[in-house]
């Protein structure tokens, strides 16, 4: 694992505003979210479509995972490079299309953005800068109010995209848990930066590959931090879901491979903590993140970090900040 003091910096600093970001971002974006929700409402789209690239794309994965929950809406992601490069033109009548952009300039996304709004999708924007292209070439802009970003990996506007999504979500489905969730979300990232990590480096300092396992909504935030081992620390990581770990890749791990399982107190974790139980038993480095404690026949070959205790979807975002 390299040591990448400089960018590992920038990413500390602008991380660390995360909690002020979203705070700013619910209360002026709330007005939107409510006028969204009832539009959705009033005309439920018959599927929704996401379209992003990176961090972002990570994010539109969480929030797939939203709207098919608590909307019922089967959501897919579409690759910007079906219209870009193959000019295809999908049909996207009547979907409800998110693009999730930092910086709201990419080609691509621009591309499929207009190919939706020129098909008669409700194309929304979850974007940063509010002056680019894909603000104005969507319908309707979502800002991420998370200012310059100068790090390479992204940090705060990442956290910031799934905090717009569960608020136009909450605001849809008019989920009372997801709506009080909202109110205690900022409290609860700062609260997950204090996460004591120490325990975690001898493991992780050894380490030249690294499975980051998740479930459900606990999935998007496995692959961005698998991302951001890549970007900043030189580790080959891979996002893996918990329910395909155990069909043979856990077979790679060892002294060198460890996997680090990230947990969310809701239905999955019943399922999260059996798989932590069975990498056990096979000997495998197993370093565990996560909101609740498990069963007590849990034992972690490697380290336990405990993230915030608060509901669920909250708890996934809160993983990400830690």
């Amino acid at each position: 694992m390299s040591d990448r003091s400089n960018v590992r910096t920038v990413m500390l600093r602008e991380a660390q505003e995360a909690p002020q970001v979203v705070a700013h971002l619910l209360k002026s974006n709330a007005p939107l979210c409510r006028d969204l929700g009832e539009r959705l409402r009033a005309s439920p789209p018959p599927f929704a479509v996401t379209c992003a690239r990176g961090s972002s794309d990570n994010a539109a994965t969480f929030v797939k995972y939203l709207l098919e929950i608590h909307s019922g809406l089967v959501t897919a992601s579409v690759g910007p490079s079906v219209t870009s490069v193959y000019e295809a033109r999908p049909r996207m009548r009547d979907a409800l299309f998110l693009a999730v952009s930092q910086s709201g300039r990419s080609p691509d996304i621009l591309n499929l953005a207009q190919a939706g709004r020129d098909d008669g999708a409700l194309t929304v924007a979850l974007v940063n800068d509010t002056t680019s292209p894909l603000a104005s070439t969507c319908e309707v802009v979502l800002p991420l109010h998370a200012g310059p970003e100068k790090s390479v990996a992204a940090t705060k506007s990442f956290i910031a995209a799934l905090a717009a999504g569960l608020q136009l979500v909450a605001h849809w489905s008019q989920d009372r848990a997801l709506l009080e969730a909202l109110d205690t979300l900022p409290d609860v990232l700062a609260k997950a930066a204090a996460t004591d990590w120490s325990a975690a480096l001898p493991v992780l300092s050894d380490a030249d590959n690294l499975f980051v396992v998740g479930r459900g909504v606990g999935f998007a935030v496995a692959q961005e931090a698998a991302l951001k081992l890549k970007e900043t620390s030189g580790v080959h990581a891979e996002a893996m879901s918990a329910a395909e770990l155990m069909h043979g890749p856990w077979t790679l791990a060892g002294d060198h491979f460890p996997i680090l399982v990230l947990s969310q107190r809701d239905e999955t974790l019943s399922g999260v903590n059996d798989l932590v139980t069975k990498l056990n038993e096979q000997g495998v480095p197993v370093i565990v993140a996560g909101a609740a404690e498990g069963p007590a026949g849990v034992r972690c070959r490697g380290a336990r970090m405990r993230i915030p205790i608060l509901p669920p979807l909250p708890s996934s975002r809160a993983s990400i900040r830690s």
